[in-house]
């Protein structure tokens, strides 16, 4: 194989694949990225088994081939070579020579046919939605997902198709978030399905947050792809029923809450200080007529403060965990949100002043008798 390719366009691309290449594997060849040289263009790919990354980059090819080259390694190679036009030169040996201007860097690459091959989306339908708009569903719900192995389909990202909107949701047990877009000129196949949060982390990186590009979804049997121009990532799908969140969002409440977001988030930026790692002293807030306060005690310290509120809580006391509420806080969008509640043992629920498309729910903590 022999190649010619600006550095800026292989930078791009390997800097996109080699997100899907494990740092460590059974398996020496998924360590790297597979080179497929043919006519004028050069495709990329990184496979770890779950996640799979394609792109295609225009090239001069002066003799087609397929060579593996280590990932990590050259990322790092091609950041540092000067600008300018980059060659990559492999023998039947799979000995490779890359050069750039004075630099000239000899690696031995894999044997391609030790690659393993990509699995195929046969799609049983396909939609599309602007980049700029998927990159932001997925940033306003993907801090929900779920850590805990113990409820694998709840460590992904619920999308609910309907025939002219999409619902991103994500629930962990402790909260929920909720995203929903509708979709102009969209005549879409209800359906829904679930997909990884560390696959969806990377189509969010892959977006882009400007421009008119889409982003076109296309789902299998057992696995979904989303292409963003030139990239295309390949993930499976997340077995089992999702959980009927509509049933646990509240439809009417007692106290309803608006106050200034900033000023929320700076306020229990500030009481949460004196919570230290491992504790799990939760902040409480006191709601009264025009006026919020919280605070917080600990083994380490105390802190109060608090806030002007338009609407009256008649004195409820809740008690919840500042990084969930910071959380939903930080991915709320609206100048003035709005915390509606009912009791202080039932979720509080967060959403723009005039509602909107998005919802944030957070379990409280359960205050202990004197807190």
């Amino acid at each position: 194989m022999k190649i010619r390719c600006e550095k800026k366009d292989l930078l791009i691309a390997v800097s996109n694949v080699s997100r899907a290449a494990p740092s460590k594997s059974p398996i020496p060849a998924l360590e790297g990225i597979l080179f497929e040289a043919q006519e004028e263009k050069m495709k990329l790919t990184a496979y770890d088994t779950r996640i799979g990354i394609y792109t295609t980059v225009e090239c001069s090819v002066l003799e087609e081939g397929n060579i593996v080259i280590p990932a990590r390694f050259l990322l790092e190679l091609v950041r540092r070579l000067p600008d300018g036009m980059v060659s990559i030169d492999t023998d039947e040996s799979f000995s490779t020579t890359i050069r750039c201007g004075k630099t000239e860097v000899h690696v031995m690459g894999l044997d391609p046919e030790s690659f393993p091959e990509l699995n195929v989306v046969n799609a049983l339908q396909t939609f599309e939605i602007p980049e700029n708009v998927m990159k932001s569903m997925i940033n306003q719900t993907i801090f929900s997902v779920s850590t805990s192995e113990t409820r694998p389909l709840y460590m992904g990202i619920l999308f609910e198709v309907g025939e002219s909107d999409l619902t991103l949701v994500a629930v962990d047990g402790y909260r929920l978030a909720k995203r929903n877009e509708t979709l102009e000129n969209a005549k879409m196949q209800p359906c829904s399905f679930v997909i990884p949060g560390t696959s969806l982390s990377e189509v969010e990186r892959l977006c882009n947050s400007e421009g008119e590009n889409r982003v076109i979804i296309a789902l299998g049997e057992k696995h979904a792809s989303f292409a963003m121009g030139n990239t295309v990532l390949i993930t499976r799908r997340l077995e089992g029923e999702f959980m009927n969140y509509r049933k646990s969002i509240p439809t009417s409440f007692r106290y309803e809450l608006v106050v200034e977001r900033e000023e929320l988030i700076r306020v229990i930026d500030r009481i949460s200080l004196v919570i230290k790692d491992k504790q799990s002293s939760p902040i409480k807030m006191i709601a009264e007529d025009g006026n919020i306060q919280f605070y917080c005690t600990t083994s380490f310290g105390h802190a109060e403060d608090s806030i002007i509120c338009e609407g009256t809580g008649e004195g409820i006391k809740v008690g919840f965990n500042d990084r969930y509420f910071m959380d939903a806080l930080k991915a709320a969008s609206d100048e003035k949100i709005r915390i509606s509640m009912n009791t202080p043992s039932a979720p509080i629920v967060i959403e723009g002043e005039e509602g909107g498309n998005y919802l944030y729910m957070v379990l409280p903590v359960r205050l202990r008798e004197g807190d």
